[in-house]
């Protein structure tokens, strides 16, 4: 029988987090399956009912990172396999419910880079709730699913509980890197963010939001947005100190 569940410190219990989108899609090649079978158990973080705030993510990488960093919603894997190679005194945890997605990223990997790895297979928010604080270095939500829908809106990642978790866990001058190619997804994260007292937009102009900064790699998602038309919107904010 389990236990019951961790309750916060001031005695709420943490709401549980209903997973919206795929999990699953075309089963993996043989060769990316064998690999992901391989390499998944010592990369894959398991939250088993932690208690809220107790995560101190340096220690899932056993002194290799001097900093850890956190994309939640990774798709295949691009832009996490690019920061992970160029930065190598950044520990990098992952999260990301597609199996698909997880098999490219992992079997694409370079063997030297998976000690700096580590991978959340289910709601980012769940990893959000069980951090430090101010434990995060830099926060990465891009191209997240815009649900276009009305009704579907509370769906969307980005919400103020969001945003006020992602303040708490990030580190006084750590930056959260937004893009959407839905503009009325832009509005709301937007919305969200600026409406925050804990988070300040480090745009000066059209073209910090227009042009992809050259330490933002592009992702399979974009190169298909720009191709049929779509123009993505880059967002940077910093946490205040």
């Amino acid at each position: 029988m389990s236990s019951a569940p961790h309750l916060a410190e001031d005695g709420r219990q943490p709401p549980r987090r209903i997973l919206y989108g795929r999990r699953r899609g075309k089963p993996p090649r043989p060769g990316r399956q064998a690999l992901l079978e391989a390499r998944l158990p010592a990369l894959r973080l398991e939250l088993d009912d932690p208690v809220p705030g107790s995560l101190e993510p340096k220690a899932l990488f056993g002194g290799r990172a001097g900093s850890v960093w956190l994309e939640i919603g990774f798709g295949a894997g691009e832009h996490l396999a690019w920061q992970l190679e160029r930065h190598p005194d950044i520990g990098i945890i992952g999260a990301e419910p597609y199996l698909a997605g997880v098999a490219r990223l992992v079997g694409g990997l370079d063997q030297a880079t998976l000690p700096r790895l580590r991978l959340l297979l289910d709601d980012g928010r769940l990893l959000l709730a069980a951090l430090a604080p101010a434990s995060i270095a830099r926060l990465f939500t891009l191209f997240p699913d815009p649900w276009p829908k009305a009704r579907h809106k509370k769906r969307r990642l980005v919400q103020p509980e969001t945003v006020a978790a992602a303040a708490r866990v990030l580190a006084p001058g750590a930056e959260w890197r937004l893009a959407s190619d839905d503009m009325d997804y832009v509005r709301w994260m937007l919305a969200c963010l600026t409406a925050s007292p804990h988070f300040e937009w480090l745009a000066t102009g059209a073209e910090d939001w227009r042009r992809r900064p050259a330490d933002w790699p592009e992702t399979r998602y974009e190169a298909k947005a720009l191709s049929q038309g779509r123009k993505p919107i880059y967002l940077r904010f910093r946490r205040r100190a």
